[in-house]
C-alpha cells in the first residue's frame, strides 16, 4: 500500500547550520509513529517537513504520491484540510479572539456551512477536551495549558485523517492530559494517521505502533511500540531523553 506521507532524501537547513540530513522514511497509512530523542536533535522539524510547513533544502515530501511542494492550490488546499498539527507553543493567534481562532477553520475549508454548523461543531470539540470557559477572550489570557486545549481543539475541527502532534500534552495537568490522550486513542481506533512528538512513555506504550530515534538530523532507530514499552532500560531513557 502506497504510504500516506513519504520523505525521500530529504535535507533541511538554517544559514547556520545543518538541522535534517538526508532522511528517507514512509509513514503507513492508519498507524501512529513517535518521534523521540534528545531535545535539538530536529524532531520538531521532522514533523515540520512531514507536514509541509517546511520545504527541504534537498529531497522532497509526499502525500499519497504527490509533491507537497509542487501541488495546486486545490490540492494544497485539501491536504490542510484533511491534515491538522497541534504546535508546542499552541501557535494560536495573538490579536483573534479563542472564538474566531477556531472559526477561522471551519469558515476556510468547510464554506457552505452555516454560523451555527460552525458554532456547533466548535462546541462539540470544546466539550471533548472540556474547555468551559469564555471564547471571547485573546490567548494571552489564558494558561499554557488551556491555550494547549484550544490548540488541540482547533486541530480536531475539520475532522483530520492526518494528525501531527508536537509535545501536545505538555503544560496540561494529568486529567486534562489524559483527556486528550484518550481522544487521540479513540480518533486511532477510527483509522486516523498520527505522527507525533512526546517524551511520555506512557503516551508511547498506548499509541505508538513505531518508535522513531532521532539524533544529529537523522534516523539512528527505529523500533516497534511494542519492543519499547517491553524495555524498561530504554523506556527510561528515551522519557529522559538521553542519547543512549
Amino acid at each position: 500500500m502506497e504510504p500516506i506521507i513519504e520523505l525521500q532524501g530529504v535535507s533541511f537547513s538554517t544559514s547556520h547550520e545543518a538541522i535534517i540530513r538526508d532522511i528517507s522514511y514512509q509513514f503507513a497509512e492508519g498507524e501512529t509513529t513517535a518521534l523521540v530523542g534528545p531535545s535539538g536533535e530536529g524532531k520538531s522539524t521532522v514533523l515540520k517537513l512531514a507536514a509541509g510547513l517546511l520545504i527541504p533544502r534537498v529531497g522532497t515530501v509526499h502525500f499519497r504520491g504527490k509533491d507537497i511542494a509542487r501541488m495546486n492550490r486545490e490540492q494544497i488546499m485539501e491536504f490542510r484540510r484533511y491534515s491538522a498539527v497541534v504546535f508546542q507553543d499552541s501557535a494560536l493567534w495573538a490579536n483573534q479572539t479563542l472564538y474566531q481562532n477556531l472559526e477561522l477553520p471551519l469558515r476556510l475549508h468547510f464554506p457552505q456551512n452555516s454560523k451555527k454548523d460552525r458554532e456547533k461543531r466548535m462546541q462539540e470539540v470544546l466539550a471533548e477536551v472540556g474547555y468551559k470557559k469564555d471564547l471571547m477572550i485573546r490567548p494571552a489570557q489564558l494558561s499554557m495549558g488551556e491555550q494547549k486545549l484550544i490548540a488541540f481543539a482547533r486541530a480536531m475541527l475539520c475532522y483530520p485523517g492526518l494528525l501531527f502532534l508536537d509535545e501536545w500534552t505538555e503544560s496540561l495537568d494529568r486529567t486534562a492530559a489524559q483527556r486528550l490522550i484518550d481522544t487521540v486513542k479513540y480518533h486511532k481506533g477510527q483509522g486516523t494517521t498520527i505522527i507525533l512528538i512526546t517524551h511520555d512513555i506512557d503516551i508511547i506504550k498506548t499509541l505508538a505502533d513505531t518508535v522513531m530515534l532521532i539524533l544529529g538530523g537523522q534516523i539512528s532507530l527505529t523500533l516497534t511500540g511494542a519492543a519499547i514499552a517491553a524495555n524498561a532500560y530504554l523506556a527510561q531513557h528515551i522519557e529522559s531523553g538521553i542519547v543512549l
